[in-house]
């Protein structure tokens, strides 16, 4: 078995991950932060916002069960990628709305979803996602892994911001 691995970033990531642990075809799922300029950054650190870093969510999928563009669509459905560096009451360039791409094709299919979505007028306000070339993704400290799950707590709900 052949599998692949998508880093999405769309606000806290305990929501992020506990919506995408549902998905049949992720295998595994971990939170962590990507898009920034410190290695290993605490989550003090990434919560400053001087590190660069989103908050994210590493999903490890089965292609053969579930498609790239598939979880573009649960992406686009538990997030609002419209607001700029907020997420409900959460704001910061650490909740940033982020693709990030490991190869060019990834990019493009990316690009391709966000036009489609722009073109159908499927929000109410441009999409603000940014695509972003993957360079690390570091795993959060264990006390955010799975936090919904160990709390014992419901995972975000749906948007709002579709027509």
């Amino acid at each position: 078995m052949i599998l692949s691995t998508l880093v999405l970033a769309a606000g806290c990531f305990w929501g992020v991950q506990a919506a995408f642990d549902q998905i049949p075809g992720v295998l595994s799922t971990q939170v962590g932060y990507a898009g920034g300029t410190v290695e290993h950054p605490t989550y003090e650190q990434v919560c400053s916002g001087l590190t660069g870093h989103a908050e994210a969510v590493e999903i490890i999928y089965d292609p053969q069960q579930t498609s790239f563009d598939q979880l573009l669509d649960v992406f686009f459905k538990i997030h609002n990628p419209t607001t700029l560096n907020r997420q409900g009451p959460d704001h910061g360039t650490q909740y940033r709305s982020v693709i990030f791409y490991q190869s060019d094709k990834e990019k493009e299919q990316a690009l391709q979803k966000i036009a489609a979505l722009t073109e159908q007028h499927v929000f109410e306000h441009p999409i603000v996602t940014n695509v972003q070339k993957l360079d690390y993704f570091y795993p959060a400290e264990e006390y955010h892994q799975k936090y919904f799950e160990k709390n014992n707590l419901r995972h975000c709900g749906k948007n709002t911001s579709q027509k």
